[in-house]
């Protein structure tokens, strides 16, 4: 195993010729260091030759990145893994083609970030790969785009908050996706159908548990949810407005568990602590029917003629690899907001708030945050120290991310609220 420093690159891109990875290339070439020693990587070197060249229009001055062609078998993984300190990864499904990038990272103590949403894969390779990764050194931390970078953050900024300015554990963050205007794109449809024919029913409820992907055991609820919310799918805050159930809250809520347990169990947020995500809506009939039809959604995909239409219409009309521009995505914006109830045993416990927004199209900042979360582990000895390796979430990289994020434009804030 060649020593991290030694190695030729910096980091690689593999699928850097998919619509994420190309625009995490610009991004990289536009905002990181032209020190930077990197290089694009997969299996077409035709297409990846194509994407060097149309990175010139962003930057003609600065130096390209090398091209690395690899196939997806575990040899040329760890040939690749083995020339570089750390592999952004946008090859997905993930469920389908990633885990032996994984697998190699881990043996050869490489760094690794991807972009994923898919829970019963980020399950699987915890149980597959988490104690090699801590072994070898190597910081695996999958789900670092849209999911599940900002909530995790936001929930850790609000449980830091708390107890450095009230000296309290967090009893319950509540989550909004306050707004989302971007559509998904074709590898996004893709994956979604693609998971239900990959995994059965026991391995999906099984990692789907609540604190299934902890590494201990989460405290029960403390603080029911209400019945209309278990049954209507809506949830009314003072701070949030009307609420309903969210499409991607599942992996959203699962990384936050898995942040309290590595940071420290009841020692990190609290040994009460609970967190719900929603997304805002206009009214509660709104939120009952999103709610309605995206149980009626599941329920559909999990009849295999239904799937099989699903899988032939992302395939045909908005393949994988397609998504819209950047200047159809410039308006679009991304907003999270979280509010924070301190745990007190008082009639009305202090709470706080805080909120997460990027202007511009999702996939953009999931390149973004690919690349900020890379430059972190990078360029923090410290960190990587301390962390140590294994299958990580967003939240262990902490402030040095945040910083990096605020200082690309995106909107980091928190506050404690008025009595």
């Amino acid at each position: 195993m060649a020593s991290r420093r030694s190695r030729e690159y910096d980091l690689i891109l593999l699928g850097a010729t998919g619509y994420t990875g190309k625009l995490c290339s610009e991004y990289i070439t536009t905002s990181l260091p032209t020190d930077l020693k990197w290089a694009v990587s997969g299996r077409s070197h035709g297409r990846l030759s194509a994407v060097v060249e149309e990175l010139k229009f962003f930057n003609a001055e600065r130096a390209q990145p090398n091209v690395e062609v690899a196939t997806l078998s575990l040899d040329d993984l760890r040939s690749l893994a083995n020339k570089t300190r750390l592999i952004l990864n946008t090859v997905g499904p993930y469920h389908k083609y990633s885990g032996p990038v994984i697998q190699a990272c881990s043996e050869t103590g490489t760094h690794y970030l991807d972009v994923t949403g898919e829970t019963p894969w980020v399950y699987e390779m915890i149980q597959k790969h988490h104690d090699t990764a801590k072994a070898s050194g190597a910081i695996i931390i999958p789900e670092i785009g849209l999911e599940s970078a900002p909530s995790d953050l936001l929930a850790w900024t609000l449980a830091t908050l708390i107890r450095e300015t009230l000296s309290s554990d967090t009893k319950e963050v509540i989550a909004s996706i306050h707004q989302m205007d971007s559509q998904p794109s074709g590898g996004t449809l893709a994956t979604i159908t693609g998971i239900l024919e990959h995994y059965s029913l026991a391995e999906l409820r099984k990692s789907s548990a609540p604190w299934a992907l902890s590494p201990v055991p989460g405290p029960k609820l403390s603080k029911p949810v209400p019945l209309s919310t278990r049954l209507l799918g809506v949830r009314k805050t003072q701070h949030l407005g009307v609420l309903t159930t969210s499409p991607t809250a599942g992996p959203n809520v699962a990384i936050v568990q898995r942040s309290w347990g590595l940071l420290g169990g009841s020692r990190s947020y609290g040994p009460n602590f609970q967190y719900h995500e929603y997304m805002r809506v206009k009214n509660s009939l709104a939120g009952s029917i999103i709610h309605a039809a995206l149980c009626l959604g599941v329920l559909a995909l999990i009849i295999p003629p239904v799937r099989w239409l699903m899988q032939f219409a992302a395939h045909n009309f908005y393949a994988p690899g397609q998504g819209a521009s950047r200047d159809v995505t410039a308006k679009d914006a991304f907003e999270v907001r979280a509010v924070a109830e301190a745990d007190q045993d008082v009639p009305k416990p202090r709470m706080a708030m805080a909120k997460f927004r990027h202007d511009g199209g999702i996939y953009y900042l999931t390149g973004l945050l690919l690349a900020e979360a890379a430059m972190v582990l990078l360029t923090n000895d410290d960190l990587t120290t301390k962390l140590g390796g294994g299958l990580l979430t967003p939240a262990m990289l902490g402030q040095p991310f945040i910083d990096r994020l605020r200082n690309a434009g995106v909107i980091v804030e928190s506050r404690i609220m008025p009595e």
